[in-house]
């Protein structure tokens, strides 16, 4: 008997294959099938019944959270009242691995009804299913996952990869973009790392600032009441010449620090970023391996100081 890590391996392997497979088989009906659903003036609606209904599920909230409107409709449900949700504009997306599913029967003449487009996620090539759809997308032969080849693994692994195909090809299709992809994502972490730093960083009379000829006694009265650890140093040109740090001040440390000008101790060259960079770019630069900061400054693209960022902003956003 195998040890339960080789079957799972097995399972993992023959899955693979069919993925591989799914791959090779993609042609130009692919194309066609995005190009159906792209033109669609309302929503996409998925349906599928069993584990194709799971499976559609999931493809109806990414193809939602990627720019193309979806909702998923039981078969049976549909039946009995939510034929109503399919409406002009719309097109449809079922999913059936024999191609023969009864339950989607209903659903089918009602897209031929009304001559909504149809494609057809199915291994049925002679399907009912198949020959009603104006493109089908069709599986190849593969191996389920099941020993007794009865549970439907690889046959809904192919479904639910061929959904995020068509998804990912839509919103390449649309030049989908990071900015459009946070207003379906704005909590959690995922809305977290699509923020803008802008929307996170301290500005006005919140960031620590002083000119190169300040005394390192006053410098340090305003890092003590600005509370970052840090202060930015701007030239008489407005633009950010360095930072003082608490690095600095241990560097510097001795009799004379406290009279000795901001310029003397300052980092030259500091790390900054931009106000429209994304709040997961400050974490990576705050992070950089060589020199690890806790603090940013925050500047326009002239080099002049707007904002500070700092790490526990980050944290309290929800990233780290």
């Amino acid at each position: 008997m195998p040890t339960e890590l080789e079957v799972a391996r097995s399972v993992l392997a023959t899955e693979a294959a069919g993925l591989r497979a799914l791959a090779a088989a993609l042609d130009e009906r692919f194309a066609r099938a995005v190009a159906l659903l792209a033109e669609a003036a309302g929503r996409v609606v998925v349906s599928g019944m069993g584990k194709s209904g799971h499976v559609g599920r999931k493809i109806a909230a990414t193809l939602a959270s990627t720019g193309t409107p979806a909702l998923f409709v039981h078969p049976a449900e549909a039946s009995h009242g939510d034929l109503g949700m399919i409406v002009a504009g719309d097109a449809v997306l079922a999913l059936s691995n024999s191609g023969e599913t009864p339950e989607l029967a209903d659903l089918v003449a009602h897209t031929r009804r009304f001559g909504l487009p149809l494609v057809a996620v199915t291994a049925g090539a002679g399907s009912a299913l198949a020959q009603a759809a104006d493109v089908v997308l069709l599986l190849p032969p593969a191996a389920e996952a099941c020993p007794m080849g009865l549970a439907p693994t690889t046959s809904t692994l192919m479904q639910m990869a061929l959904g995020d195909a068509l998804a990912v090809a839509l919103l390449t299709r649309r030049g989908f973009t990071a900015t459009e992809f946070r207003r379906f994502h704005p909590g959690g972490r995922l809305g977290a790392r699509l923020r803008r730093v802008r929307e996170l960083m301290h500005s006005g009379d919140a960031v620590p600032l002083a000119s190169p000829e300040t005394r390192m006694d006053r410098a340090l009265l305003l890092m003590t009441e600005k509370r970052f650890g840090c202060l930015g140093v701007v030239g008489a040109d407005g633009l950010l010449a360095g930072v003082v740090t608490d690095g600095d001040l241990r560097r510097h440390m001795g009799p004379e620090l406290l009279t000795r000008r901001v310029a003397e101790v300052m980092t030259e060259q500091p790390r900054v970023i931009g106000a429209e960079a994304m709040a997961v770019e400050a974490l990576a630069t705050m992070n950089a391996p060589a020199r690890p900061v806790t603090s940013l400054f925050v500047v326009d693209p002239a080099g002049r100081p707007v904002g500070i960022l700092h790490i526990h902003d980050l944290l309290r956003a929800g990233l780290g």
